[in-house]
């Protein structure tokens, strides 16, 4: 059983997650609640997200708030974290978690599909900051702001053109707001996964044989695991990474 740290500083933080219902963002519901922290998060996942509250609820922890949003619809997300803060009393932590890998052929992607992709894996995070950057303000403490990006930004493979741009956007995209509203205390760095072992992965990518040739290319010779993401985005939310901003952060277990 592996023992992970204490935050103090996360004791009562409101934090809201995207994509907060399975794989990561699962992981980072459970890994923020057991911190104390006042959790809120969207997905479409209504059934998953019930039971991960269930879950929680039944080990002691206070029921994270939630709301079934499409992400690519604006109003909605920013509807959403807004009400969340209402009703926590404040805002302080935004986890830019929900994305889609879904593989594609470059040259039968339609200009439907493209914009799609863009919505969900890049837009959304650019809304969602907008509207936490408004909270923030007004309540005078800053805040950090967390984005989810993946070493596909840097590597580049093929079959998932329109995701790697997206991830490639929010990089630019976490320097832009990090310059932007570091006088307002705001902090904003990027973590870069690597191939987390969720069940979406095991499902639709994770064989065998692939997991076999990860292996080889990585220096830690284990499987990275939706908890390990989650414990670097705590990091990058708590007082102990106070002066961190601006940064993009690997965690892929050597790949790259």
């Amino acid at each position: 059983m592996r023992a992970y740290a204490t935050y103090p500083s996360l004791a009562g933080r409101r934090v809201f997650i995207t994509g907060g219902a399975t794989g990561i963002g699962a992981a980072m519901v459970e890994a923020f609640s057991e911190q104390g922290a006042v959790v809120g998060h969207l997905d479409l996942a209504e059934d998953a997200a019930g039971a991960l509250a269930d879950q929680l609820q039944a080990a002691g922890y206070a029921r994270p708030w939630f709301r079934r949003v499409d992400v690519t619809d604006a109003a909605a997300l920013k509807a959403a974290i807004s009400d969340f803060a209402a009703e926590a009393g404040g805002f302080e932590v935004l986890v830019n978690n929900v994305a889609n890998d879904t593989r594609h052929d470059p040259l039968e992607t339609s200009q439907d599909s493209w914009r799609r992709c863009m919505a969900v894996n890049l837009d959304c995070a650019f809304f969602a900051s907008q509207a936490a950057v408004h909270l923030m303000r007004a309540g005078g403490h800053g805040g950090a702001i967390v984005n989810f990006s993946s070493i596909n930004a840097v590597l580049g493979p093929d079959g998932m053109p329109g995701y790697v741009t997206a991830k490639a956007g929010l990089l630019g995209m976490t320097k832009a707001l990090a310059r932007q509203y570091g006088p307002d205390g705001i902090r904003v760095n990027t973590i870069l996964p690597g191939w987390v072992v969720t069940q979406r992965q095991l499902d639709l990518w994770l064989t065998p044989k692939a997991e076999a040739e990860w292996m080889e290319q990585v220096c830690l010779k284990e499987r990275i695991e939706p908890r390990d993401a989650a414990n670097l985005a705590m990091f990058l939310a708590a007082d102990d990474s106070r002066m961190i901003t601006n940064q993009h952060f690997i965690i892929d277990g050597g790949r790259v």
